[in-house]
């Protein structure tokens, strides 16, 4: 009877162990993404290239080497001098530095207002959103290089001017993404259980409707950081952007084009440098995208851990 009472015992199943978000997040990031993980690489190296250029850059971005101009990759110069004689490994560090600036302000900016404009016009809805919305598709049928330009010529070359016109251009443009994530979750029981007691509309927004949609948030953060770095590295290109003698990647390309034939080293390295950085922040986009959107996870994850133990128990 004991052996037959064993038998019928329903199986104990231990629950696999219970990380934080962020770890979670980590942890299926390498096993899943590698090219996300490589993107995360790189992410992160130009963080701290950025943060201790002054440490890794061999010389001062302005500073002039007599008689070395157009110089070739040596063994003192190893990406060789610009037309002006500065080193091209300095000024490429220190371009680095610009493009964390650019990269992380603008997301940062352009994902605050698209939260702000995204819950006001998702959570209250009626004349409000038409309104909102309205706005939206006015601003939307301008090309956003029109507004860059016209804006940039208005209020002159600069970092800040940067970064505040590209954060507005891709904050409002991006405010649908959060309208339609509100949309979708402010129908939920939760929700409606918190205004029925009588909740603020503050409080429902900041504790049960934003925390819900922190994954469209990270999304739309780390897309909008490559597309900032590329936008800045083409209003820069034109003259607009980054004034000379700070060293962007895309007014180094616009300044060493003109030399192309004579040392091309002054087009390939920025070049080569900007493609790499919005590739890996490009990739890493993706991936976050892949295992934060619950379309595209098909129950990987916590939630699937959970239905296996649910079906091992049956």
């Amino acid at each position: 009877m004991d052996d037959i009472a064993r038998d019928a015992s329903p199986a104990v199943v231990k629950e696999p162990k219970r990380h934080s978000f962020l770890v979670d997040l980590f942890i299926r990031l390498v096993r899943e993404k590698p090219l996300g993980t490589v993107g995360g690489v790189i992410v992160l190296l130009l963080l701290l290239v950025g943060i201790f250029a002054d440490l890794l850059a061999p010389y001062g971005y302005n500073e002039v080497w007599v008689g070395g101009k157009l110089d070739a990759p040596s063994a003192i110069n190893w990406l060789g001098t610009d037309s002006v004689g500065r080193d091209m490994l300095s000024r490429i560090i220190y371009g680095a530095r610009i493009s964390m600036y650019v990269g992380l302000g603008a997301s940062a900016l352009s994902t605050l207002i698209s939260a702000l404009i995204g819950l006001i016009s998702g959570y209250l809805g009626g004349k409000t959103d038409l309104i909102i919305q309205r706005f939206v598709d006015a601003w939307m049928c301008f090309p956003g290089i029109f507004i860059l330009l016209t804006v940039m010529a208005l209020v002159g070359p600069g970092i800040v001017q940067v970064i505040v016109v590209l954060g507005v251009l891709y904050g409002i443009t991006g405010s649908r993404t959060m309208r339609s994530a509100v949309i979708a979750i402010k129908g939920n029981v939760y929700v409606e259980a918190a205004r029925s007691i009588g909740c603020p509309t503050g409080r429902v927004l900041l504790r049960h409707i934003l925390p819900n949609v922190m994954a469209p948030l990270i999304i739309v953060f780390t897309t909008r950081m490559g597309a900032a770095i590329i936008v800045e590295a083409t209003i820069s290109f034109l003259g607009y952007g980054i004034p000379h003698p700070f060293p962007s990647w895309g007014g180094m390309l616009s300044r060493g084009r003109v030399f192309m034939l004579q040392a091309p080293h002054l087009a390939v390295w920025p070049g080569l440098a900007l493609s790499i950085v919005v590739y890996g922040i490009n990739m890493l986009g993706d991936a976050l995208r892949d295992l934060l959107d619950p379309r595209l996870r098909g129950g990987v994850g916590r939630y699937g851990l959970k239905v296996e133990a649910k079906k091992d128990r049956g």
